[in-house]
């Protein structure tokens, strides 16, 4: 049985304005280049005329004509890749500055009242920090920042490249700025991903700062370079190993544990306990990349068993759809997880053959 091809769609920018065009474009034709990644299309470009073939073709080229309508400024690679991550997951993109799209507005009352009951759950909180644009980008991201925001403790479980611990930063620099907590504090096990680095120089900070350092990035982008050296110079920012956690009780302070998933059963209940008055905890990490010994049960995979249905404690669950990093990245993690799952499968036992017994004739 043959398919049917679908037919290419064509975008025609109006009014046609060499500048936009190659800000569209990008340097090379790189954005181009990152929509037909995302979206398995085939992007052609003939002088100002845009053809667009595949199956997601009329999505991208509802992509050009958003990014065309502000592309009077350079529109820059990680803003494509965020409205791809958005559109991947069924939200609509939301590209700072594009016109409001006219045709989505409700043709009658009751399509207003149905918009108005689902925006809740589609609109990401507004978080007080550096950036203006930062917002959750997929449902689950949305869900996650929702989540850390009205519950003490909050797990964010899922692959790389999902925001776990980037949103995490963010919802305590906005706590910090609204005067919710006095302190943050970040921590997380010393365990190296299948190496090993041996002693590492310096004080205690210095040897545990390389295992931080997606922490400290976040904070930069959040806070800024200056601000957030003169935090840790007061201890609003502080540097918590795991290892001497014991003891202490942490009030007014949000704290964050990343790469859970190398905490042991006993360090997890030791870090979950040390959570005083008027604090928030966030635990994340990825239970498909565990580095501990093999004879180590992970805490995070233990918590999200034995804490599952306490109350005040949210469990949010990322996949490779809510991946905001290269288009590649989430691929990779399917492709990953595929072959998990038919090793898996080829490891069960396999059944025994039943052998019938013979009917013995009578004579």
């Amino acid at each position: 049985m043959k398919t049917q091809a679908t037919q290419p769609s064509y975008f025609i920018p109006e009014p046609l304005d060499n500048t936009r065009l190659a800000h569209l474009c990008g340097p090379l034709d790189e954005n181009l280049r990152q929509i037909s990644a995302a979206l398995d299309v085939t992007v052609f470009r003939r002088g100002e005329k845009f053809i667009v073939s595949g199956s997601n073709a009329e999505r991208a080229v509802e992509l050009l004509e958003r990014f065309y309508a502000v592309a009077n400024k350079v529109v820059p690679i990680e803003e494509v890749q965020l409205a791809l991550v958005e559109q991947r997951a069924g939200l609509k993109p939301k590209i700072e500055g594009a016109p409001a799209d006219r045709t989505t507005a409700p043709a009658d009352a009751e399509a207003a009242d149905g918009e108005a009951e689902e925006a809740p759950e589609t609109t990401s909180p507004t978080l007080k920090t550096r950036r203006s644009d930062l917002r959750g980008r997929t449902p689950h991201q949305i869900q996650y920042l929702r989540a850390v925001l009205e519950h003490d403790i909050s797990f964010g479980v899922g692959p790389a490249g999902t925001g776990k611990t980037y949103l995490a930063v963010a919802c305590a620099v906005d706590a910090l700025e609204r005067d919710a907590v006095k302190r943050i504090i970040l921590t997380r096990p010393a365990v190296e991903a299948g190496e090993r680095l041996g002693f590492l120089p310096g004080d205690l900070t210095q040897k545990v700062d390389p295992y931080l350092r997606p922490l400290y990035d976040a904070l930069y982008d959040l806070l800024g370079f200056d601000r957030t050296q003169k935090l840790f110079e007061k201890q609003v920012i502080e540097i918590a190993p795991l290892a001497y956690m014991r003891g202490r009780t942490l009030n007014h302070a949000f704290v964050i544990l990343d790469e859970a998933q190398n905490t042991t059963v006993e360090q997890m209940k030791m870090f979950l306990t040390r959570i005083g008055f008027g604090s928030k905890a966030v635990v994340t990490g990825d239970v498909t990349q565990v580095d501990l010994h093999k004879t180590q049960r992970s805490g995070l995979v233990d918590a999200m068993h034995v804490l599952k249905d306490v109350r005040g404690i949210a469990f949010t669950h990322f996949s490779s759809a809510d991946v905001v990093r290269h288009p590649l990245v989430a691929r990779i993690i399917d492709a990953y997880e595929t072959s998990a799952s038919v090793q898996e499968l080829a490891a069960l036992p396999k059944p025994a053959p039943v052998k019938h017994a013979r009917k013995k004739t009578s004579s």
